[in-house]
């Protein structure tokens, strides 16, 4: 449903996924008939900016890691020592995770959608 190009596809799919799955998981299928006009303006954005939407993993893992951080620092004397734990987070590298760099695939086309749909808003165009 999330890389549907158009709406009449992202239904057909949400239909195949619904009889598939209804019978074991009646409430989830239910919730997402409730839901369904909250997720179609999801489908008005491009590809690109679709799966930078419905792709959070960076993002919990970032925040499960400033939560770490600061967890094993205790209390912060000021603003400016927790910023600068959070930034040498952001840093530190990972050499154990399949991404190390922490660098996101497809990036530059992501970017230059996002500078054409939305450069008015970033400050870029």
């Amino acid at each position: 449903m999330y890389t549907a190009p158009t709406l009449a596809e992202a239904e057909d799919r949400f239909a195949e996924f619904a009889a598939g799955w209804e019978g074991t998981y009646p409430a989830m299928i239910a919730m997402w008939r409730r839901m369904w006009s909250e997720f179609v303006p999801f489908l008005d954005f491009p590809p690109e900016i679709r799966k930078l939407i419905y792709t959070t993993n960076g993002i919990e893992s970032l925040n499960a890691r400033f939560r770490a951080a600061t967890r094993r620092r205790g209390h912060f004397p000021d603003e400016d020592a927790a910023l600068k734990v959070l930034y040498l987070t952001v840093l530190e590298r990972r050499p154990n995770r399949a991404n190390p760099t922490g660098q996101i695939a497809g990036w530059k086309s992501i970017l230059n959608v996002l500078s054409l749909t939305y450069g008015d808003r970033l400050g870029i165009n």
